[in-house]
């Protein structure tokens, strides 16, 4: 069983990393041109994830969806439910393209000044082009997932952070002889889109020439279909909603902390940048353990899902007390591998303490959350998700922090954990909170 897991874990932590090397790239190459195109690429790119997640997490509903036909031998159902899933992301392309495409709230929002906010509206249009494939190519995503193909994404997704380079190179810095000019910055988010059309067109054809996708019927074009696509979004609808709310934490945290000046602010980048790496860990932890799940349960077996389950929480655990307890005992050669400055250095050394414990709860709360998607449970973790990262996690941070009069308990505590450290106590907080209302929510769903 631990073997399984880890087997579909694999392909999906490479294929996740290689989403955020584009990222990496995007970050690096903007850099090199100028700070202007590097804030660019950065607030723009802040932008198009935060509209792109919560509109791919609604199609991520269609992975326990499939694993449930998958495992209860309803394999052209598969192929039904997949084609759902693209018209619902075709149909969201729309706000997803308008939300990007017109920039204007999102600019006077981060009351981006004139010399910025063209190059942020570039690079926006430019990823509003790649959206309807973005989207379109997590359905393929979703449903590889769920009949345990992970590794055909992964090769995909690896394909195109080769691409990424060049392409960025091309756009950011222009080709006469093409007759391409340079874009700066906005050219990453060009180079994004051309390589979101080339992944999904090589998985419509590597869908359409491999024979191990013939038993699912994902050839035949399915019209849509109101009910199949009303369960999908009745269970997509608040996962995407919790991958909002997850992301916009983190994006009002890093706008409370940079209060507090740039020591502050870089030592809360570098913390931030750890987690995303190290979460990655438990991201692809979650999807093998629900994907089985999911299976087990349309199989009409309980108990395997059951222990499926448990035995993702116990690998999931280890390795999050692994790598947390690796991260306090190495924190101070961590913090000085990002930044020679040594107040830098010294503001992040008590944040990779406090992230140690954050890891923990954090891979807690994913594992749970995904298990519970396998059992279509999905409106109750996202209201716990609200609740604890919203309420405790920015409201605790802010009167620990930025508040001048924190009330009761807190008050006592105001002033020990000023600047980025209060919000990453307050964030243990929300995650330890967080990992306990959805394992009252999976115990009473075992108990039914």
């Amino acid at each position: 069983m631990r073997a399984d897991i880890l087997r579909l874990a694999w392909p999906v932590f490479i294929g996740q990393l290689a989403i955020m090397a584009n990222g990496i790239i995007d970050t690096v190459m903007a850099g090199q041109m100028s700070a202007r195109d590097l804030a660019a690429v950065g607030l723009g790119s802040s932008i198009y994830i935060s509209v792109y997640v919560s509109l791919m997490g609604v199609l991520l509903a269609l992975t326990p969806i499939a694993a449930h036909h998958f495992g209860a031998g309803r394999l052209t159902q598969i192929g039904a439910s997949f084609w759902q899933a693209i018209w619902v992301a075709l149909a969201l392309s729309a706000p997803g393209c308008l939300a990007l495409a017109w920039s204007t709230p999102w600019l006077m929002l981060a009351a981006a000044p004139p010399e910025l906010a063209g190059q942020v509206d570039a690079y926006l249009q430019a990823t509003a082009f790649g959206v309807p494939a973005a989207l379109v190519f997590r359905c393929f995503y979703a449903m590889n997932t769920a009949i345990s193909r992970p590794k055909v994404v992964m090769t995909i997704n690896l394909l195109g952070v080769a691409a990424k380079f060049p392409l960025n190179h091309l756009f950011m810095h222009g080709n006469d002889s093409l007759g391409l000019p340079a874009l700066g910055g906005a050219g990453c988010g060009v180079a994004s889109s051309v390589i979101a059309w080339a992944s999904v067109s090589v998985a419509g054809i590597w869908l359409w020439r491999d024979r191990g996708y013939q038993p699912f019927a994902l050839r035949q074009p399915i019209a849509p279909r109101i009910r199949e696509m009303g369960e999908l979004l009745r269970l997509g609808v608040p996962i995407g909603a919790s991958y909002l709310v997850e992301v916009t934490s983190f994006t009002f945290m890093a706008i409370f902390v940079a209060r507090f000046g740039t020591v502050a602010m870089a030592s809360h980048q570098i913390t931030s940048n750890l987690t995303g790496v190290v979460y990655m860990i438990a991201l692809a932890l979650a999807n093998a353990t629900s994907t089985l799940a999911a299976q087990a349960i349309g199989a009409g077996d309980p108990l395997r899902a059951r222990a499926v389950s448990l035995t993702g929480l116990r690998i999931a655990m280890l390795l999050a007390g692994l790598t947390g307890m690796l991260i306090w005992l190495l924190r101070a050669p961590i913090a000085a591998s990002y930044s020679s400055d040594a107040s830098v250095v010294a503001a992040t050394l008590p944040l990779l303490g406090a992230l140690a414990l954050f890891l923990v709860f954090d891979s807690l709360q994913t594992q749970i959350g995904y298990i519970l998607r396998a059992y279509k449970i999905a409106t109750l973790p996202m209201v716990v998700c609200v609740l604890s990262m919203w309420g405790v996690g920015l409201g605790g941070g802010y009167l620990l922090t930025v508040s001048s009069d924190p009330a009761g308990a807190l008050g006592a505590l105001h002033g020990s954990h000023t600047g980025a450290l209060g919000f990453w106590v307050a964030g243990v907080a929300s995650l330890a909170l967080a990992s306990a209302g959805l394992a009252l929510v999976l115990r009473r769903t075992w108990r039914r």
